[in-house]
């Protein structure tokens, strides 16, 4: 057998530069990437990295002349020749070079094809680890980019890139991601973060570059948002906050990463302008991020008189109608407004808050009985309501005489002492004290003691309704879900006033435009909760069903028959549900509703999966809700049995006695279903004499330290804490219990 050739290769030799010229068998035309003085840049700081590849050019005689073609490396060539007319290098310098013989049987022009052809390009991924390796030996940022001729921002994202989970890394080198969406994970630094949200949505088949944005940024601010804006970039950082930064888009998206801290900045930033408000004389000022409807309820509206000429409140109405029309045109799109739109409306804006301002003048004797909420509005800016008077401020008239005055000067017609004097707008004035000083609350948290409400008729607090109402949304989401017909019903009803009864086309709690919320996963107890998992389920199985392909997905509905189509239809509804209460909640008011009407429709019954426990409910609310809770489900006597306890005593014990009563706070409640009517009897004389003889059921047993004081034959001796002195009062048929 004939032993196979060996490969011999050519050792390159120095030519000088000026004896060296481009073949016009270089096939590279077009200039593509970097440039020919960048390149000579780089040949100028590290040397030449590679030969050239040269032929001998020859004369008509076929004899080789001295000097050289490059039909392969023409880049570097022309590099040199840049570096030569500059003078930064001398034409004599000798060039390393690949000599192929003039009669070779390979072509200039393959050489060139090959030369490029031939090459591969440099993995991102590499490019990224690469980066890093130089900026861990204490590189600049400023000096990689100079060194590679890219600008220091692009430095910046490669680095990102870098340095994120390696596994992450790994999966994009083996093409189980884009490189969209290996971008979209650098927006957190967290690896561990990264890691759990790659599986969760590589299981749920939805991996993409928003989910994971949004799924990494669920739990900050954006920068867009009312509180961001109004506390700004600086003062958040100089107060130790960090934000999360997309270097991967135009726009420079970011998120602050600790919202609690943006809430303290804000609202004592928002605090010092409700202190130049309450320069105005108003009684109170209340400080809150997001104003509730229901802070208002309840409260009287002080008339105002207008400083407006006929002519200006012409201009005031003109102003108003056309804002509405402008917002009607482009508020409801998703697409950015046209610059000149916007602009208008921003000037509307502006001319309207100044009408506004002259056209609400408060009476002076008014303004000393009534108060004002200071807000953010939508674009971050402060926003003022004035003008609220609270009952407990309104002046009382005296229909008889009042003390104190003098009845020969009532007599005689003059007004009595103290008594309020009617304002020139027609209200009853308080008489003003001689020093008032205006009472600010933030948050509806008083710092100077005030009247207290009364503990049950507190409102429950913003995290509370969260996740009440995150429960019940699920709940409703699984129940739609079971339930085709009603959930045709209900999208037919939001396809109805989206498109033909436009003036209502908010007043529906389903996001049928392909979109779910997400539930807060601070929520406690929702992994265990069986809606949440009876739904995912669903979602799962359909999800394994459905082509990878998403240009199949129509021609797998279209396949598919009536009763499955219909089942996909209800959960797609389902999932759309959202009646999740949010802090900053600005859907309109008939949101809530409309999931009562939904949960009528659908018969949803929170008993089946949802009741009441400390730590759901009871340790979360008031002492005052804890026991009105109690007295309606299992009436007076036993919130009696409680009323004396600590509050983590009686949140225990709550718990144990509504165990099996089907009680669910107002924010669970379906209206119609039972619930609401679960208030106990009225007690009579005699059914309290009955009920003494009676033994209680099992299910009511109550502790040793909240057993029944009446001894009877055969039962225990009571606790020494409720035996004798301490225990029942003389004459006393109910139970004592000692305060602790």
């Amino acid at each position: 057998m004939a032993a196979t050739a060996k490969i011999v290769l050519t050792e390159a030799i120095g030519i000088p530069f000026d004896k060296l010229s481009l073949s016009q068998a270089n096939v590279r035309r077009i200039a593509d990437g970097m440039s020919i003085e960048d390149l000579a840049a780089d040949i100028a700081h590290r040397g030449l990295l590679q030969s050239l590849s040269v032929r001998p050019v020859l004369d008509e005689a076929g004899q080789e002349t001295g000097r050289f073609e490059v039909p392969a490396g023409g880049r570097r060539f022309r590099a040199l020749e840049h570096l030569v007319a500059t003078g930064r290098m001398a034409k004599t310098v000798k060039v390393p070079c690949i000599v192929r013989a003039a009669g070779s049987a390979i072509s200039a022009t393959e050489d060139s094809i090959a030369e490029n052809a031939m090459r591969e390009a440099l993995h991102p991924l590499d490019q990224y680890r690469a980066f890093r390796a130089l900026a861990d030996t204490g590189m600049s940022h400023a000096d990689i980019a100079a060194r590679f001729f890219v600008s220091e921002k692009i430095v910046g994202q490669r680095l990102r890139l870098a340095g994120i989970n390696p596994a992450l890394l790994e999966a994009y080198g083996a093409g189980q991601m884009t490189l969209e969406c290996l971008m979209a994970f650098s927006v957190s630094e967290d690896h561990a973060r990264q890691v759990q949200v790659w599986e969760a949505l590589k299981k749920r088949g939805a991996l993409s570059n928003w989910g994971i944005r949004q799924a990494l940024t669920e739990r900050t601010v954006g920068m867009g948002e009312p509180r961001a804006i109004f506390v700004g970039e600086d003062a958040y950082e100089a107060a130790g906050g960090t934000i999360l930064r997309d270097l991967f888009t135009d726009r420079g998206d970011g998120w602050f990463e600790d919202a609690a801290l943006l809430d303290r900045l804000a609202k004592a930033k928002l605090a010092e302008f409700g202190a130049t408000v309450a320069t105005e004389g108003w009684k109170w000022i209340e400080v809150s991020l997001s104003l509730m409807s229901s802070r208002v309820h309840g409260l009287r509206v002080l008339p105002t008189c207008s400083e407006l000429s006929e002519a200006e409140r012409d201009a005031f109405e003109a102003a108003l109608a056309e804002r509405e029309g402008l917002d009607n045109e482009y508020g409801y799109s998703d697409e950015e407004w046209p610059a000149d739109a916007a602009q208008r409306m921003s000037e509307l804006e502006k001319a309207i808050a100044a009408f506004e301002a002259r056209a609400q003048i408060y009476d002076p004797a008014d303004i000393a009985i009534g108060g004002a909420f200071v807000t953010l509005d939508y674009d971050g800016t402060p926003k003022v309501r004035r003008g609220y008077v609270r009952p407990e401020d309104e002046p009382r008239v005296e229909s008889e005489t009042p003390a104190g005055t003098d009845p020969a000067a009532a007599a005689a017609g003059a007004a009595p002492i103290d008594e309020p004097v009617a304002s020139p707008l027609g209200s009853v004035a308080a008489p003003a004290p001689a020093v008032m000083r205006t009472v600010i609350t933030i948050g509806g948290i008083t710092p100077a003691p005030a009247p207290a409400p009364e503990e049950a008729d507190r409102p429950l607090s913003e995290q509370h309704r969260i996740e009440l109402t995150t429960y019940r949304t699920i709940a409703l989401r699984e129940a739609l879900a079971d339930d085709p017909q009603a959930a045709f019903i209900a999208v037919l009803h939001a396809m109805v006033i989206r498109v033909i009864v436009t003036a209502y086309r908010a007043a529906s709690c389903l996001e049928v435009s392909t979109s779910s919320a997400r539930p807060d996963h601070s929520v406690q107890g929702l992994d265990a909760y069986r809606p949440a998992s009876a739904i995912d389920a669903k979602r799962e199985a359909w999800a394994r069903r459905l082509p990878a392909d998403h240009r199949a997905i129509w021609d797998f509905l279209v396949d598919l028959g009536p009763e499955e189509r219909t089942d996909l239809f209800a959960l797609c509804a389902g999932l759309s549900v959202n009646a999740m209460h949010s802090a900053y909640d600005r859907r309109p008011a008939e949101v809530m509703p409309h999931a009562d009407q939904l949960a009528q429709l659908v018969g949803l019954d929170m008993t089946r999966d949802w009741r009441p426990t400390a730590t759901n409910y009871f340790s979360r609310v008031t002492k005052g809700k804890i026991l009105a809770a109690v007295r309606e489900a299992k009436g007076e006597d036993k919130a009696q049995l409680l009323d004396h306890l600590k509050k983590a005593d009686m949140a225990r014990e709550a718990e144990r006695l509504m165990a099996d009563s089907g009680w669910l706070p107002e924010l669970l409640r379906t209206p119609g279903f039972g619930v609401e009517g679960a208030t106990a009897p009225v007690e009579t004389a005699e059914s309290d004499e009955a009920s003494a003889t009676e033994e209680a059921p099992e299910d009511a047993a109550l502790p040793a330290f909240l057993g029944d004081a009446e001894e009877e034959a055969g039962s225990e001796p009571l606790p020494p804490f409720l035996d004798g002195e301490d225990g029942l009062a003389d004459g006393d048929t109910g139970y004592a219990i000692a305060a602790e």
